[in-house]
């Protein structure tokens, strides 16, 4: 009997273990489960990247008609480096149980896709197509492979890939010392303007547009102080304000541009004419290095040395007042300028208007000489180095030194 005890009290025990076993089990089950459910929910919610890659994890049904036909409306043959070229991409969808249309480029190299974000436009019943804009930096780029998928509800229907098609790629204009470095299909000077910038420089001011092009890229060789002013991208129409500060015997500026309808080098010539109105509205010397400066400089102490000795000479009060009189002249005008601070990304203008060319944005804060002041405006000077760049800035962009 106390056997048969022992036996049956090891079998409740061991059929105890082993439910706990079980449910313990369950347990952790369940907990997998809700993990997995939050991770999927938190998944859902991440906003897409356009350059990674979507995998299916269905597998394909070859007797399942396909949701999506892909295929390339326009594809450029040959393409050079930095040019904006365009692809147009065609996509069928026979189905209408989907709410959202999404595009991925994968496993490109060496180029950026200008607009990932292109929406798709339907041109016809259940036919869509979209434009994108890419640019090349290197002979070693590759050209992505398109994915398009379509969801309902966030969840994925279908996806579907086309390939790129080969492509020649080439440099141009090494060898061209007047090439500025932009393709375009056609470029146009709406106007330009020649202003003093210094006693020794001119600042020329170019409004330029063009179509499909790179204006982004514009330089002309051998200028060493010049830049974008401010560029509107309403690709594939461009509009370029640009400065460039020229020395002031500079007769002309001369660059050349490669036009893709023509395929060839397109040379554009401007000549230099010094607006005559500058000197009365601008003024844009440095008055402290101008020569009416100084000749006032020189007569004021002169008349303060010749009226000084005067009246040691003389001893008669009216050359002592002369001497003061040209004294305190000479100390106005050898007088430096008060300094300030130019705040960063402000805009330093040719004239005092509201309406003036913009050539310049501060990359930094600026400690500058403030001149004079116009309305709203004062004219700053700022050395730098052996230069100094001079113009007009709202009196807002000052801090004061």
């Amino acid at each position: 009997m106390k056997n048969i005890f022992y036996l049956l009290l090891i079998s409740i025990l061991l059929f105890a273990n082993e439910n706990e076993s079980n449910n313990s089990s369950e347990f952790t089950k369940k907990e997998i489960s809700v993990f997995d459910e939050n991770n999927s929910a938190q998944a859902k919610e991440l906003k897409p990247s356009y350059y990674q890659e979507i995998i299916k994890t269905t597998p394909d049904d070859n007797s399942k008609e396909k949701n999506i036909y892909l295929s390339y409306k326009s594809f450029p043959e040959k393409i050079f480096k930095n040019q904006r070229f365009e692809i147009v991409l065609k996509a069928i969808i026979p189905v209408k149980d989907y709410d959202k249309i999404e595009t991925r480029f994968i496993n490109s190299q060496n180029m950026n896709v200008l607009n990932p974000e292109s929406p798709w436009i339907e041109q016809e019943d259940k036919t869509f197509e979209n434009k994108f804009y890419f640019k090349a930096y290197e002979n070693s780029f590759v050209i992505p492979t398109f994915q398009v998928a379509i969801y309902k509800d966030l969840q994925l229907v279908e996806v579907e890939n086309i390939k790129p098609k080969e492509v020649s790629f080439s440099e141009i204009g090494k060898n061209i010392d007047n090439f500025s470095h932009v393709i375009a299909k056609d470029l146009v000077i709406n106007a330009h303007k020649t202003k003093q910038y210094n006693n020794d420089e001119l600042i020329t001011i170019m409004d330029i547009n063009a179509v499909e092009s790179n204006l982004e890229d514009f330089y002309i060789k051998d200028v060493k102080e010049q830049g974008i002013s401010k560029i509107e991208d309403n690709y594939p129409e461009q509009n370029l304000l640009y400065y460039l500060v020229l020395p002031v015997h500079a007769k002309k500026i001369d660059f050349s541009y490669y036009n893709t309808i023509e395929k060839r080098f397109v040379t554009i010539k401007i000549p230099i004419i010094l607006e005559n109105e500058l000197v009365s509205t601008q003024t844009d010397l440095n008055p402290n290095k101008s020569n009416i400066l100084l000749y006032k400089r020189v007569i004021f102490g002169s008349l303060f040395v010749v009226f000084l000795i005067i009246f040691i000479w003389k001893r008669k009060k009216i050359y002592l007042i002369f001497t003061l009189i040209s004294c305190i002249g000479a100390l106005i005008y050898s007088i430096p300028n008060k300094t300030s601070i130019l705040k960063k990304d402000s805009y330093v203008y040719i004239l005092p208007t509201k309406k003036s060319t913009i050539f310049q944005k501060t990359d930094k804060d600026y400690i500058v000489e403030v001149s004079i002041k116009r309305g709203e405006f004062v004219k700053i000077i700022v050395e730098q180095g052996d230069k100094s760049m001079i113009g007009w800035v709202k009196e807002n962009d000052l801090i004061k030194n």
